[in-house]
Order: C-alpha cells, then structure tokens, then sequence
C-alpha cells in the first residue's frame, strides 16, 4: 500500500515538468487520494464484516494494483486525479479491514506489537519506495515506477487469498497448541447492530490525535523529496536516497513503537501511560526534531534531525492502532475505521494547504513551523484518550 502511495513523490517533478503543474496542482493531486481514503475509513470494517477479510482485502489489492498501473498512463492533470482517486478507494478501507483480520489472530497484549508490526511494513514500503522509483525513472522514465509498483500489489493480493483465512481455525498451519493460546472468535457477526452513536462518541478523541497524526505523516510522504530537492538543490538519486533513509528510521520506529507500549503495558497494567503518554512524548520528540532542522542549513544534519523527527513519530503508529483494539475488540475494524478517518482528513487538507503556502510564500519553513504546532496539539489531545475503559464491557453487557 505504502509502495504505491509514495511513489508519486518521487516522480512528482518529472510529472510537473512534463505536464507543468504547479506546486498547488501537485499539492492537489496529492490530497485526491485521500477523498475515497478518508470515505473508506468508515466502510472498511463494515464490509469486512460483510465479506471476510480475506474477500475484501483481494479486491482492496486488485483495485490498488490497476490504478497505480493507470497513473503510469496519465495524460494530464485530470487523468492524474482520476488515478489518485481510485487509488484512495482501493487504500481507503485497508487498514481498518486489517485490523479487523488481526483481532482473532492474537491476545490482546500484543495488539502494539502486531500493529506497530504491519505499520512498520508500510514503512518499509516508504523507504523503498525512493530507489525502486528512482531507479526506474533513470532506466525507463516515470511512468514504469508505476507499471511495476502496480505489479507488486497485484501479486500481493494473489498471496494473500491463498495464504491467508479469517478463522484461525480453519488454516491448514494452525496446531492445537497454537490455537489454544488464541482468544475466543468473536460473537459479533453481520446480523449484529453496529453501535455507531457509542463508538463514534468513545472514538472522538482518538480520532483528533491520530488527525495531528496523520498531518505530519503526509508532510513526510508527499513532500520530502521535494524539499531535499527545490530548497537544497540535490538530484533525484540523493533526494531519493536521503528520502529513503527518512522512511527507513520510520520502520524501526513502527516496530519499537508497538513493542515498549506493549512492553509498558505488561509491567504497569495502565493503557493511560502505555498508550496515552508514550504517544504524547512521541509527538514532542517528532515536533522538536523538525524544529531544530529551522537551525541550520547542513544537509547532512537537516537528514539526521528529520530521521529523528520521523523515527519519533512512528512509534505513534502501532501504539495508536492498539487503542481501537483496547476500545472494542468485537467492534475493533469499525474503530479503527472512525479512528482513521482523522488520518484521511490530515490527507486532504494537508497536501493542499501545505504546497498553497509553498506556493505563495516561497518558503518552506512555514508549512513546517504549522507541523510543529500539530504535533504540540497531538500530546495535548492524548489526554482525552480512553483506552482503559473497554467499550464492550460497558455497552454490551
């Protein structure tokens, strides 16, 4: 998924060039994915819970696979949203329906650890984004990173309809010592009324953070190479490569992220410090990073302070996707769904607001010094998080 939404950062300037779009319209096309994306967000638990995972995410795959093969046949600026657009409706629904497809699958004192587990692949995705596209721009222009970034996911999806299968139980792997271990299948099935009015109530605040969240992730993956690029003048292949380093400290920080929440959680048996303030310190870090590439004008320390800032920022995301899980585990995907939509919503306004002011005040530290600000606003709304209070035990009793 993460291959095939940052690719377009790393072509963007071959693109603008080739079809002249400003920095606003590539700010635009950015932010069309997010439209569906953000839509996505409150369907994906839903149909899972209609089809299975296992169903759904092979359509999610197939759908993101053939438009990132279309983005390689754009004509212009329309054809180019048209693209993004239908990319955010293959992504839109991912993670929640992933979420809904781990719940089974673990103890719920690992829901960090397998979060920060899948994001971290995402990452991953990021980092390696950067040379493969970089790579195939130099061999055979821009339009075939997207031909074979298309084909990787297409691939994808055939693996998983082989591989995986919704019930634990009834995979060809499974031991009976290993399904022992395993929590009890979820009573809740698609006859089952959704309580929206409560979860969305329970969710709200989860949601704002993981908006601040999401603002500063798609400051990293849309415009980096960008900025490495246009203000420090590097080419294609050490923008890539510092770009790619960026996401690669992302990665670790997925991975950490989830296993110290969980970690914490084990020793102090309290989800406000191990979700709640480790994500709030998380934020501070990720802001003071950014913050301090404002000081100097050294490449070389400007990569290192953003690896921080986004190494910081990562250990949010496995130990933010816990928490829908900590809420309701019979309701886990639609959480996360809610949750996430903050995340769309960052996709659509950030993009746009970020390359308008780019664009009409020539700087860069602007747009950064906002970032900042999110961040601060993210640890300050962590405290109206709840994840100790299952929402199960209290309205389903």
């Amino acid at each position: 998924m993460y291959l095939d939404r940052v690719n377009i950062s790393l072509a963007a300037k071959d693109m603008m060039k080739e079809f002249n779009f400003s920095t606003t319209q590539i700010g635009f096309a950015f932010s069309a994915f997010s439209w569906p994306y953000l839509i996505g967000q409150l369907t994906g638990g839903w149909f899972v819970k209609q089809f299975g995972a296992r169903l759904f995410l092979f359509i999610c795959g197939i759908i993101v696979g053939l438009s990132t093969i279309y983005t390689g046949l754009i004509s212009g600026f329309v054809t180019l949203f048209i693209a993004r657009l239908l990319l955010g409706c293959g992504e839109g629904p991912t993670f929640s329906a992933a979420t809904s497809a781990m719940r089974d699958w673990y103890s719920s004192k690992r829901f960090g650890f397998i979060q920060g587990i899948t994001h971290s692949a995402s990452r991953l995705g990021g980092a390696l984004a950067p040379p493969l596209v970089a790579l195939c721009i130099v061999l055979e222009g821009w339009r075939m990173s997207f031909y074979v970034c298309g084909a990787i996911s297409l691939v994808w999806a055939v693996l998983w309809w082989v591989f995986y299968r919704n019930d634990p139980h009834s995979h060809p792997s499974m031991t009976a010592e290993a399904l022992k271990e395993l929590p009890l299948p979820s009573k809740i099935t698609k006859k089952c009324k959704t309580p929206f009015k409560g979860l969305a109530a329970r969710m709200a605040p989860v949601t704002m953070v993981d908006f601040c969240y999401g603002w500063m992730l798609w400051v990293f993956i849309s415009w980096l190479p960008l900025f490495f690029q246009n203000v420090h003048g590097l080419d294609l292949k050490k923008s890539a490569l510092l770009a790619g380093l960026t996401m690669g400290a992302g990665v670790i920080g997925d991975t950490l992220g989830g296993m110290v929440s969980d970690h914490i959680l084990v020793r102090t048996g309290n989800k406000r410090i191990a979700r709640n303030l480790f994500i709030a310190i998380a934020f501070i870090f990720a802001g003071g990073f950014l913050l301090a590439t404002f000081y100097t004008r050294d490449v070389t320390t400007i990569a290192i302070l953003l690896c921080g800032s986004f190494f910081s920022l990562e250990l949010i995301c496995g130990t933010i996707w816990a928490v829908p899980m900590d809420i309701s585990r019979s309701f886990a995907g639609v959480c996360g769904g809610m949750m996430n939509f903050g995340f769309g919503l960052a996709g659509i306004i950030s993009p746009i607001l970020f390359g308008y002011v780019v664009d009409i005040t020539k700087s860069w530290m602007i747009p950064f010094s906002i970032s900042v600000g999110i961040c601060v606003c993210g640890a300050l709304l962590t405290w109206f998080m709840h994840p100790e209070r299952p929402f199960d035990s209290e309205e389903l009793a």
